[in-house]
């Protein structure tokens, strides 16, 4: 299917997303050592591009973070603003890779993808990593998160993560390219 031209996924591959999405935070909030209430506290969304704003559409990246400013409808005082954090996949730009890499698979991919995105949003929200930070910040900061991603995901028994972490192995050493989360 494609929504402006762009190729989504379909119903089974939202599926499988959604469960990749539940097992990410799964994963991420143990290794965080987060309690539930912890987590929700976390104030975000994971969208596929079915559910993006033009604006949130991007080409090259498998998912972007977004963050926007929010406050509770009832509330009128400025205090009460928060940080909302939108993690929007690119399902053309997955879908892309995969019909590129036949070795891969959809639910293997989107787990490291959103289990990524899922730590930078934690990052973030205690202040680990600043959302507005230099171009050479965010390139180290991606390093770390890559073998964040890694340390969580290595011990995962999932078959099809192999080629993944193959796929990503440049971000693990000095030389990361500057290739699209």
């Amino acid at each position: 299917m494609t929504a402006g031209g762009l190729k989504k996924f379909d119903e089974r591959q939202i599926d499988q997303v959604n469960n990749c999405v539940s097992l990410a935070e799964e994963l991420v909030s143990e290794h965080y050592k987060m309690s539930a209430s912890q987590w929700l506290r976390k104030r975000y969304d994971v969208n596929t591009l079915e559910h993006l704003e033009e604006d949130e559409i991007v080409h090259g990246p498998f998912a972007q973070i977004v963050r926007y400013e929010a406050k509770r409808k009832e509330s009128v005082l400025e205090t009460s603003t928060y940080d909302f954090y939108k993690v929007c996949l690119q399902d053309h730009s997955i879908l892309g890779v995969l019909d590129k890499n036949p070795a891969m698979e959809l639910f293997p991919f989107c787990l490291y993808i959103v289990t990524h995105e899922l730590i930078h949003i934690v990052r973030f929200g205690t202040f680990m990593q600043s959302f507005s930070a230099s171009a050479r910040e965010k390139l180290e900061e991606e390093k770390r998160v890559h073998a964040l991603t890694y340390e969580i995901l290595e011990s995962v028994c999932l078959d099809g993560l192999a080629p993944v972490f193959d796929y990503y192995a440049s971000w693990r050493t000095d030389e990361a390219p500057g290739l699209p989360v």
